[in-house]
């Protein structure tokens, strides 16, 4: 199978079954995209798939082929981070680690779509991502934040 991740060209055998999360983790050894809950309900390994974010949890690698899948580890580097990453550092957005790649790749998602969301638009766009430990208010803060600095 085939796919270009994160700018680079992938060629692997997959068995057939095989969720994009487990092979970005087991066979490819990009940790940062969490897997929380399997299930499709926490957020945590949201990527994206031809420019659109997906829950990798869910998704069949036979869906993945050819495809331009993006992850964490393709959004900033560690030297020059995204605005994102770089504001949930700066707002204390962060705790335990779980849930911060899927919020980094839903914020992203956010601003791609709608450059200078308002509050609601914000809490609607990271919706789909559970934080056990910040409460929100940061993470809100920090894509408030991110907006304000990349337009």
């Amino acid at each position: 199978m085939e796919l270009w991740l994160n700018k680079q060209a992938v060629s692997q055998v997959v068995a057939a079954g095989r969720r994009l999360i487990d092979f970005l983790r087991d066979d490819l050894h990009l940790f940062g995209t969490k897997e929380g809950c399997g299930e499709g309900e926490c957020g945590s390994c949201t990527v994206f798939l031809n420019g659109t974010a997906v829950l990798a949890c869910l998704i069949p690698m036979e869906k993945a082929i050819g495809a331009q899948v993006v992850t964490i580890e393709g959004i900033g580097t560690p030297t020059s981070l995204h605005p994102v990453q770089q504001a949930l550092i700066e707002e204390a957005g962060v705790q335990c680690g779980i849930c911060t790649p899927g919020m980094v790749m839903a914020g992203v998602d956010l601003l791609q779509r709608n450059p200078d969301p308002n509050r609601e638009e914000i809490i609607e766009g990271i919706a789909g991502n559970l934080c056990r430990c910040t409460g929100y208010q940061k993470i809100i803060a920090a894509v408030q934040r991110a907006a304000q600095e990349t337009t």
